[in-house]
């Protein structure tokens, strides 16, 4: 099958409502979002708490954060493969091959990224507003509060990216996950697969659907952006 006629076919299965393309769709959907919803609290207020206080090793915490958002997917799809199989120390959870373990490894690759820009957003931040709240006697949540507003997008901007390196990501998905139709196959390993059996029409939709959710995502936390920057001008 030439490239024209695969991407014809590829159209034809996005429009056509393909309930196994839109099954893999929406089970990535759903492991990324629940992966995003367990990381985002702790990695958040981790990044903050680097930011914001000095401590002993601070630099060092500050290394490991950036050095992990290098960390291959596939080798945590490996530590969680030996942690979750029948005779790892997590293997009576009985969560290898399953969703549930496909969201255990989608939350622990989110959550350098997200600390690492919660980080650089609070460091990058004035710190006359965390000196100010403190003057008017906010407490310290209320003051983690008051900054984690101001770099709103910036944390945003976390999640977004946090969103594409999880929903991305083909290595610990596949050695996770197992790659079972209907029920662990992501859109990633999909396309994998399909290319690998010759059938490029199933994993170009597959990535058609990929690029459209960059593109939304990124393109929400554009207009919010704009939005909020324009009710700033009219006020």
């Amino acid at each position: 099958m030439s490239l024209p006629e695969a991407t014809h076919a590829a159209f034809a299965l996005l429009l056509s409502g393909d309930a196994a393309l839109w099954g893999i769709v929406w089970i990535s959907l759903k492991t990324t979002v629940l992966g995003l919803l367990l990381a985002t609290p702790p990695a958040v207020l981790l990044g903050y708490a680097i930011a914001s206080y000095r401590f002993p090793g601070r630099r060092i915490a500050i290394w490991l954060v950036q050095a992990t958002l290098s960390l291959p997917t596939v080798l945590i799809g490996l530590l969680l493969y030996l942690l979750l199989s029948r005779h790892g120390p997590w293997g009576s959870l009985q969560w290898l091959f399953s969703q549930p373990g496909i969201v255990l490894g989608q939350c622990i690759i989110a959550t350098p990224v997200l600390v690492a820009f919660t980080l650089a957003a609070v460091q990058a931040l004035d710190p006359r507003y965390a000196e100010t709240a403190i003057a008017l006697g906010a407490s310290r949540w209320r003051t983690m509060f008051t900054v984690l507003h101001e770099v709103r997008f910036g944390v945003m901007a976390a999640v977004i990216s946090g969103f594409g390196r999880v929903i991305s990501e083909v290595g610990c998905a596949l050695m996770v996950g197992g790659n079972i139709a209907g029920e662990t196959r992501t859109i990633t390993t999909a396309i994998a697969l399909e290319t690998s059996k010759g059938e490029f029409a199933q994993g170009i939709a597959l990535g058609i659907v990929l690029v459209a959710l960059a593109l939304a995502m990124n393109g929400a936390l554009m207009l919010l952006q704009g939005d909020t920057r324009t009710a700033g001008a009219g006020a």
